[in-house]
This record gives C-alpha cells, sequence and structure tokens, in this order.
C-alpha cells in the first residue's frame, strides 16, 4: 500500500492543506475545500489511519508531520499554509514549528498546544462494540453507538467513516486499535521551546471547551504572530456548525 497520504485537491493557487481530526476524514471536509479551490489549491488530506491513507502500527505527531513532509515534498510544494481541526491543529502545530521555512500561514481549529488527558471512552466503548459485531446497515451501528453516547452529531460523524469492507459487513476506515493504543499520546502537549513566528488564527467554538480563556497566553508563546477568535453558536466542530461563519474568517486570513 502506498506510502504517501490520500488526498482530494480543488481550485488552483497557493497551496493550502486540509488536515481533519480524530476519527475523520477527507469527506468531512469536501464541501469546504471547494469553497476554499476558488482562491486556492486546496489538498484535503487524509492522515495515516485514517480515510483511505495507509494503516500502520504507530501513530504520533511526529510522524505525522515527517508524512506531511513528504506529501510536501513530493507535490513540489517550497510552502504551504495549513488548516487543521483538532488532531490535526495539533499536527499543523507541530509541523509548523519543525520546519518554519515551509509554512507560509497557519489556522488551527479548537485546539490549543496544551495536555489534554484522554476523554474520549464512551465512544471508543461504542467504536469497539460496532468494530466487534457484525454490521450490515448504518442504522445498526447508529443504535450501537446510541446506547453509549447520545450525541447525534458525534454519532454522524463517527457513521461517515464506514464503508463496506466485504460485499454485506460494514467497516470503519479508521484504525481503531491502533487509535485507542496512542489515545493518551495524542493529548500531548507542544514542547515549551516550540515557536513558529508566522501568522496564525486560532479559531474556538463558544460552546466547546477545548480552547479555554486561559489558554490564550499559552498559545501566544508558541505563537507570537496570532488572532485568536471565538465563534458564536459553534461547539468543537466549528467548521461543520458554522461553515458560512468560518470560511469567512480563513478565506479573509489567508487571502489577506
Amino acid at each position: 500500500m502506498s506510502r504517501l497520504l490520500y488526498s482530494k485537491t480543488f481550485g488552483s493557487g497557493k497551496p493550502i492543506l486540509i488536515l481533519h481530526g480524530l476519527f475523520g476524514m477527507s469527506d468531512n471536509w469536501q464541501t469546504l475545500g471547494k469553497e476554499f479551490g476558488q482562491f486556492f489549491e486546496t489538498h484535503v488530506l487524509d492522515l495515516r489511519n485514517h480515510g483511505k491513507s495507509f494503516h500502520s502500527p504507530d501513530h504520533t505527531y511526529l510522524l505525522m508531520c515527517n508524512d506531511l513532509l513528504i506529501y510536501i515534498d513530493q507535490q513540489g510544494f517550497d510552502k504551504v499554509s495549513f488548516i487543521g481541526h483538532s488532531m490535526g491543529g495539533k499536527t499543523a502545530m507541530l509541523f509548523a514549528t519543525l520546519h518554519p521555512n515551509r509554512v507560509d500561514k497557519l489556522v488551527v481549529v479548537d485546539i490549543a498546544p496544551k495536555y489534554y488527558p484522554p476523554h474520549h471512552q464512551s465512544i471508543l466503548a461504542g467504536l469497539h462494540e460496532v468494530d466487534n459485531a457484525y454490521i450490515t446497515r448504518r442504522s445498526q451501528a447508529n443504535e450501537i453507538l446510541k446506547s453509549h453516547f447520545k450525541d447525534s452529531g458525534i454519532r454522524q460523524f463517527l457513521l461517515k467513516s464506514l464503508f463496506y469492507k466485504t460485499k454485506s459487513k460494514l467497516s470503519f476506515r479508521f484504525n481503531l486499535k491502533v487509535l485507542q493504543e496512542e489515545i493518551e499520546q495524542l493529548g500531548e502537549s507542544l514542547k515549551k521551546e516550540a515557536f513558529f513566528s508566522g501568522p496564525c488564527l486560532f479559531l474556538s467554538g463558544a460552546n466547546s471547551d477545548y480552547i479555554c480563556e486561559g489558554d490564550e497566553e499559552l498559545i501566544e508563546s508558541h505563537f507570537p504572530d496570532v488572532e485568536i477568535i471565538e465563534i458564536p453558536k459553534a461547539g468543537h466542530w466549528v467548521h461543520a456548525e458554522r461553515p458560512d461563519e468560518f470560511f469567512e474568517k480563513v478565506s479573509r486570513f489567508l487571502i489577506y
């Protein structure tokens, strides 16, 4: 299997790479990818162990950054801009601090460069039950997930990763076993000395607790040229819940 990340590309212009969050995939960003394609060459990626990209027994931020460097070099890009959500945002943050000469602008969506303790236990339990069952219809998987957590938005998000692995059996595209094994380190913070001086935009959802008021000083210590914007009536999936406002804020930042 190819070790190059799977991607979908829209439009032309300066390159931007969009990175999804944990248990996500490029399909979650396809509509916005086409929107950004009006102004940029927009690459919507599947990170390792997600979507149609390769599965690996290892899943660390450093390895994901190496995957991105290989992808960027293969595309022949000198510099790119990033839009990264949650896990994808942490990956983009680390990449910018490791390879600042390869990054034009950085957009981080509802994640801070701090440590997050594991907090997906009910989701993981539901995913495991689905994974171990013989599922032939999405409605079956939905009922199992509903018994573990009530948020219908999260359930629909996870159900998008189901595909027919055989003619009758549905399976998840993401590598559940490895992601669970690596869940602790996916919450790790940036190292204190990590630094990127280029222009950055951090977007948080007003109804999300991923970025708190006290996090602004920490963000600025790593990314001094930063604008931090809170999007009203949005939770963790800012781009899905408030797509028009998200597009307006991000495109304005990237264009100007």
